[in-house]
């Protein structure tokens, strides 16, 4: 791996200059879309999924707890396997409490959810040394539903909004390749008015994965940040209008 060229402390400073109007371009990007992203209509789920956790079972209600969104990370773990995805348990390991604090004071809950049985969970979750809440959908068509578990024997294959067709087109082929079921990473967000359940957002592949702290997550879901006071009348607030028994 080569090394970065060395300059004087001008050239050095008139260059971090350029790439500074470039990371403000990108910062102003991100804004946008976080921005359009809280615009996106959502879904009521009508579906009473079950899920099973340290408690016993579940409904997606049960999973937000006290708090009015919810981030679901789709965590790769098929009934077969003895061990969770590589990839799902190095992302684990970096999800700390703090980041959890963090959320929960945003009124946002983080719970991952994967197809293997709770047994199994519980197993490799206490030899990972992981405390997070995780729920078994097995049984449930809950990981088919959101796309994250493929098998054609359930429905069209589709990952990240694509469909094989579309996939092979795009070289991208590679994501429904291999035996089925397939599993896949992806994080969904929902949103809690009373106690209907409405589903907001859910992303997948790379961009499942770029991810960083707090304002990271938070940037995905309805809500957002929840900084701005003075935020226009979102998709909560709309519903609370129309329907004020829900507030």
């Amino acid at each position: 791996m080569s090394l970065p060229q060395l300059v004087s402390l001008d050239e050095w400073l008139a260059a971090r200059k350029r790439l500074l109007e470039k990371e403000k371009e990108l910062t102003r990007a991100r804004d946008a879309l976080s921005a359009e992203r809280r615009r996106l209509p959502m879904v009521r789920i009508e579906k009473d999924y079950r899920f099973e956790g340290p408690g016993g079972q579940a409904s997606l209600r049960d999973l937000f707890g006290d708090h009015r969104q919810l981030i679901v990370r789709h965590f790769m773990f098929d009934p077969s396997w003895e061990n969770g995805c590589p990839s799902c348990s190095a992302a684990a390991d970096e999800l700390s409490a703090g980041l959890l604090v963090h959320l929960r004071a945003r009124d946002t809950e983080f719970v991952t959810v994967s197809r293997a049985p709770i047994e199994k969970i519980a197993d490799y979750k206490a030899r990972r040394g992981w405390d997070f809440p995780w729920y078994s959908s097995y049984g449930s068509d809950f990981n088919y539903d959101f796309a994250v578990t493929l098998d054609e024997s359930v429905a069209p294959l589709e990952y990240n909004y694509r469909s094989k067709a579309e996939h092979d087109a795009a070289g991208t082929g590679y994501y429904l390749e291999g035996e089925q079921p397939i599993e896949l990473p992806g994080h969904s967000c929902f949103l809690r008015v009373g106690d209907e359940v409405f589903h907001t957002y859910s992303v997948y592949a790379r961009g499942a994965e770029m991810l960083g702290g707090s304002y990271y997550f938070l940037d995905m879901t309805a809500l957002g940040r929840q900084e701005d006071w003075e935020e226009p009348k979102g998709r909560a607030a709309a519903v609370r209008e129309a329907r004020p028994d829900f507030a």
